[in-house]
């Protein structure tokens, strides 16, 4: 297997690796609601979850410069879901 298909499967993999994490949080999320936590105090222990275990990974300068490209991202609507009518 050439290094360019070997980039594109390990692309790939993580790519659905992130999507099956997407869909425990989102479970998780459901159950948490469902079972009366208010969504946005959920919200930010996820985030607060979220950040420690960067943390403890990456380390506090590399998440520290992570996190500062959010507020750009937020702005720009990256993590808005459009209502449809």
């Amino acid at each position: 297997m050439s290094t360019q298909s070997t980039l594109i499967t390990d692309r790939n993999a993580a790519s659905d690796e992130r999507l099956a994490a997407l869909s425990y949080v989102r479970e998780a999320f459901a159950e948490a609601i469902s079972d009366g936590i208010e969504a946005d105090c959920f919200a930010q222990a996820a985030l607060f979850t979220g950040l420690q275990e960067l943390v403890a990974t990456y380390g506090e300068d590399a998440v520290a410069a992570y996190a500062e490209k959010f507020a750009e991202r937020i702005r720009c609507g990256e993590f808005t879901i459009a209502i449809k009518h």
